[in-house]
């Protein structure tokens, strides 16, 4: 099985981006995590749209559609969820059938503050759900003071090494159970 994997920040030491890569070393056997990079998605705009999907919008939709699971990692900006990963939603939300419709995702995140980025996953699930996403259960995982436990892009705190291997194990289970 392959899982479609998406970081909501573009910074080249995301914490985040940290977190997708943890998930692929920790991915259940038979799991591979592809991770899609947003750096080329243009704004949504629907004049654009009107004359056809650029082609990083047609490589984003293609993945989304082949992928029977979405992992998100999602940064928290100012208690919502980032530009960049809001406009991957609305572009994946168009089209017919819409690329989102009918998916499952799950959704991680990390944060230097307290809380991780429960206030971004809540917006989230909010965004994933009009555009006819849906989230597995108990599917967040909320990794606060990134900062000392990710090192150097790596994900080095064993505690929330072993929270993300048992939340992919349970969200894979839930997309089995789907398919």
């Amino acid at each position: 099985m392959k899982i479609l994997a998406v970081s909501g920040s573009l910074r080249a030491a995301s914490y985040n981006t940290a977190l997708l890569g943890a998930a692929r070393e920790l991915a259940p056997a038979g799991v591979e995590i592809e991770i899609f990079r947003l750096h080329d998605l243009p704004f949504f705009n629907e004049d654009v749209e009107a004359q056809g999907d650029p082609s990083p919008v047609v490589a984003w939709k293609d993945a989304v559609r082949a992928a029977p699971a979405l992992l998100i990692a999602c940064p928290e900006y100012n208690g919502g969820l980032t530009a960049s990963l809001k406009n991957a939603i609305d572009w994946a939300s168009r089209g017919k059938p819409a690329p989102l419709d009918g998916k499952i995702a799950c959704a991680m995140g990390a944060s230097p503050g307290i809380t991780g980025t429960v206030r971004a996953q809540d917006a989230l699930r909010l965004n994933l759900r009009r555009a006819g996403c849906d989230l597995a259960p108990l599917s967040d995982i909320l990794v606060g003071q990134a900062h000392t436990k990710i090192e150097n892009g790596v994900l080095t705190e064993e505690r929330t090494r072993q929270a993300i291997t048992r939340h992919l194990a349970s969200f894979v289970e839930i997309v089995r159970a789907r398919a």
